[in-house]
C-alpha cells in the first residue's frame, strides 16, 4: 500500500473514529469492545481501500464498514441486553421522540430505550437521527431500499416512544 493510502485512513480515522466508536458503542453497550470494533473498522478500510468508490462518502463507506463489523460481532455473541434500568423522567408531557434523539444523544436514558429495541430500530435510529446521515446514506450503510429506510425509521421512532412512555409509566408505579 502506498504512504498516501496510509496517510488517507490516518485522517480519516482522526476525523470520523469518534463517531464511529460513539455508533458501535451505542449498538452493543460495551465501551471495551467498541474500541475493538472501531479498530477493526479502520483495519478493513486499509484492507480493502480498493474497493472504495470515490463516489460516495468516506463516512458513509466507513459507517457501513462499522456496521457490518459490529452486526457480525452481535451475531457471534448474540449479547443479552444489561442495560434495564428504569427512566428517571416523567414522559407524559415531554418531548417527542425525535427531540428526545437530538437533546440526549449522550444520555443513559437514550441508551437505555435504545437497547430495548430490536436491533433494526436501533441501526436506523442511531444512523438517521443521531448520527444524521441522510436517507440515501442510511440505505448505504444498511444495504436497504429506500422505502425499508423511511418504514423501518417510521415503526423505531414508535416503537421508541412507546418504550419510553412505558419505562416512564414504570417508574412513576415504583417510586410513586
Amino acid at each position: 500500500m502506498s504512504a498516501n493510502i496510509k496517510r488517507e485512513i490516518s485522517d480519516w480515522y482522526n476525523e470520523y473514529s469518534d463517531s464511529i466508536f460513539k455508533y458501535i458503542l451505542m449498538m452493543i453497550h460495551d465501551h471495551h469492545q467498541a474500541e475493538d470494533l472501531t479498530h477493526d473498522t479502520f483495519i478493513k478500510a486499509y484492507r480493502n481501500y480498493h474497493s472504495f468508490q470515490k463516489k460516495s462518502n468516506p463516512k458513509t463507506w466507513l459507517f457501513s464498514i462499522a456496521h457490518n463489523v459490529t452486526v457480525d460481532y452481535i451475531r457471534k455473541k448474540k449479547p443479552i441486553h444489561v442495560i434495564k434500568e428504569i427512566l428517571a423522567a416523567n414522559k407524559d408531557s415531554g418531548p417527542t421522540p425525535d427531540e428526545i434523539v437530538e437533546l440526549k444523544e449522550n444520555s443513559h436514558e437514550l441508551y437505555q430505550a435504545l437497547g430495548n429495541l430490536k436491533q433494526a430500530y436501533r441501526e436506523v435510529i442511531i444512523i438517521r437521527k443521531i448520527k444524521g446521515f441522510s436517507t440515501k446514506e442510511t440505505t448505504e450503510i444498511l444495504n436497504w431500499s429506500e422505502s425499508k429506510v423511511k418504514t423501518t425509521l417510521y415503526r423505531a421512532m414508535t416503537a421508541l416512544e412507546k418504550q419510553m412512555v412505558k419505562e416512564g409509566d414504570h417508574h412513576e408505579k415504583t417510586t410513586g
